[in-house]
């Protein structure tokens, strides 16, 4: 994947979310939008009236890798912030899933497609098949 453009209706609010909660580092700005980077990860806000305030109804979601010794400290931050959460995890390893202001749905995730792979081997989703 090369970058990331996310539709925003504020953007100083969405550059103020993405840089002090999730650690982003703002690389350039512009009246209706902006860059940033996290590690690898290059992200645009691009202000467009045409977002709907509140997050969409079907399960599309941006996940982000997080070590797993930093992810009680995320969690912790995230809440006493008030920042909203929009599905409980059920799924192995630690995550958090959470909305950014524009209301798109988010998730922090520890571990990656080796763990999850390993823990759909033990107890595979319905009519599963593994192709490797």
């Amino acid at each position: 994947m090369n970058h990331l453009t996310l539709a925003v209706r504020e953007l100083s609010r969405s550059v103020d979310f993405y840089q002090r909660l999730l650690g982003f580092r703002p690389v350039a700005r512009w009246r209706t939008g902006a860059y940033l980077e996290l590690g690898s990860l290059w992200l645009c806000l691009s202000v467009d009236d045409l977002k709907s305030p509140g997050p969409a109804p079907d399960y599309t979601h941006y996940a982000f890798t997080i070590a797993q010794e930093h992810f009680g400290t995320f969690a912790q931050r995230l809440s006493e912030q008030g920042i909203a959460q929009w599905k409980e995890n059920r799924s192995e390893g630690d995550s958090l899933y959470f909305l950014d202001p524009d209301g798109h749905k988010l998730e922090a995730h520890v571990g990656g497609l080796a763990e999850r792979m390993a823990q759909c081997r033990a107890s595979p989703y319905a009519d599963m098949e593994f192709l490797e």
